[in-house]
């Protein structure tokens, strides 16, 4: 066991965590309408309570067992079993290496929040999370990070997929989901509504940009200059993207918004995550300036072209930011094309097919939507019997 190590991921472990609560909720919080803003919390929040215990039951065992194969990794470490506070993964103990990991499997599913906030229904959100979690991310994480077919010596030959920090592992898969979750939904009844607060937007962004350093400097899963490098230009396409997100704006719209600069911070660092190990700040610099502009557009085409209810912009900018990064990585000489595109394909997919399946699934057990008279007064008193604000107390 390395000290040094062991203590980065110990930061970064809760870095990570410090990303969905409390900085997703935040952030997605703040974009809804004031009735609905207690109902992303208690999604997210849930989540990441599900999320831990069935991390701990099944979903490490199926990402990174060792009595599997290529497509999964067997049920040996259930509860982890056989391992104690002296078992090492690398150079840092397994259970840490657990720990941080299942910070990843939280905050993927509730990436999918942002698509379906203000008319779904609370059953279906557990039950689709748990599922989607075990049947989709799992078996992802297993086949890139795991030793799995789309990794080093798998189906693209000796050098594999590249994704760093969840380029394809967390932001394609959850913003594939997000996109075909709001299809099947349908949009809302009351259409766009501004953000009920973006001050509360803004701050979620800002810790998101703080935890993501735990996020992709953790990946390196060493204190080293890995990680170092790693932080750095995260932080440099994150400030990138902002200003380019803000700049397109201006241009666009004749003024820049608060929401939309923290929006581009967001971008930048989903289309950083692949690439961030192995890229320096000026490949940083180009991810971050095309990534603002890239994801504005690709928001604009979904609400505007597709006609597509992505309440929170899921897919334009986790999912196109996640994508973009990952080809990023082949143009700088990173990676091969053939595997960055065709580990694209195959989880893309993959995450399709699972994603419909498991949505006619959970609905047959569940609602998928509130009904009319629900969604209307908000889902925070009517599922959580709860509001926000009280401006009376």
């Amino acid at each position: 066991m390395n000290g040094a190590d062991t203590a980065w991921i110990i930061v970064a472990t809760a870095l990570v965590l410090f990303m969905t609560l409390p900085g997703l909720a935040l952030f997605y919080g703040g974009l809804v309408r004031a009735r609905n803003v207690l109902s992303v919390f208690m999604h997210c929040y849930a989540i990441a309570c599900l999320m831990s215990i069935l991390w701990l039951a099944l979903g490490y065992s199926i990402a990174f067992g060792g009595s599997g194969n290529a497509f999964w990794g067997g049920l040996d470490k259930m509860f982890l079993s056989g391992i104690d506070a002296d078992t090492l993964s690398g150079s840092i103990p397994e259970v840490l290496f657990f720990a941080f990991q299942m910070t990843f499997a939280i905050i993927t599913p509730a990436l999918i929040v942002g698509a379906y906030v203000e008319r779904i229904g609370f059953g279906f959100v557990l039950l689709f999370s748990a599922l989607w979690m075990l049947l989709c991310y799992a078996p992802v994480t297993h086949w890139i990070w795991g030793g799995g077919f789309l990794s080093d010596g798998g189906i693209f030959g000796e050098t594999g997929v590249r994704d760093f920090a969840g380029g394809i592992v967390v932001h394609e898969t959850a913003g594939l989901a997000a996109l075909i979750l709001a299809i099947f939904l349908g949009a809302r009844r009351e259409g766009t509504k501004p953000p009920h607060n973006p001050g509360m937007v803004m701050i979620g962004a800002a810790m998101l940009w703080v935890g993501w350093f735990g996020f992709n400097g953790g990946s390196q899963l060493a204190a080293d200059g890995g990680a170092a490098m790693a932080l750095t230009v995260t932080h440099i396409s994150a400030a990138t993207a902002s200003l380019t997100w803000a700049l397109w704006e201006r241009i666009k719209f004749g003024r820049a918004s608060l929401v939309g600069i923290v929006t581009g911070t967001i971008a930048g660092l989903a289309s950083i995550t692949p690439a961030s190990g192995f890229v320096g700040p000026i490949e940083a610099l180009i991810i971050g300036a095309v990534a603002g502009v890239l994801c504005q557009e690709m928001v604009n085409f979904i609400r505007n072209s597709l006609k597509i209810d992505d309440t929170l912009d899921v897919f334009a900018v986790h999912g196109v930011g996640g994508i973009f990064g990952t080809i990023m990585i082949a143009l700088f000489g990173a990676g091969s094309w053939a595997a960055q595109l065709g580990s694209l394909a195959i989880v893309g997919v993959f995450t399709t097919v699972v994603t419909i399946v498991l949505i006619y699934v959970c609905k047959a057990i569940t609602p998928l939507r509130v009904d009319q008279d629900t969604e209307v007064q908000g889902l925070d008193i009517t599922v959580h019997g709860e509001r926000a604000y009280h401006f009376d107390s």
